[in-house]
């Protein structure tokens, strides 16, 4: 089955010597029940600096993988305990990231829900900061 959902989206990230640059939006998407658990999908817009791009998360009862189409690509896999490497897209150029996953917190169901994802990313082999995703899911027309 797949649903339209609403999408409340806050990514974080504080990087040593910085203060914590944080990003929020809300934005209209798909939620579909799959053989390995959900996938959440939505496009992204000019608020997130990444038009023209699709973002899907694979949620999976032991990780989550994040795909990016379009514009930026990318794969992130975050499964908590474990590093992974990908390549990072972007109309500017290439680079190589590994993400360490400290946390997964997974609440999602048909109805909607909360994903939580705590990590650490590396650019180019250099820890780059703490991340955090917090995504919340809702029917859309739910208030």
């Amino acid at each position: 089955m797949q649903y339209n959902v609403m999408i409340s989206i806050r990514g974080e990230q504080e990087f040593a010597g910085a203060e914590k640059d944080a990003t929020e939006f809300l934005t209209e998407g798909t939620l579909c029940e799959t053989d390995y658990g959900f996938s959440l999908e939505y496009d992204e817009s000019a608020l997130t600096g990444m038009e023209g791009t699709h973002t899907a998360f694979q949620i999976r009862p032991q990780a989550v993988v994040l795909r990016r189409s379009g514009t930026f690509r990318s794969q992130m896999i975050f499964q908590p305990g474990k590093k992974h490497y990908s390549m990072y897209e972007t109309p500017y150029g290439t680079m190589s990231l590994a993400i360490v996953t400290g946390e997964i917190k997974n609440d999602i169901t048909a109805e909607g829900g909360t994903l939580e994802i705590r990590y650490d990313i590396e650019i180019e082999h250099q820890l780059a900061g703490e991340s955090r995703f917090l995504i919340q899911v809702r029917p859309s027309g739910a208030q």
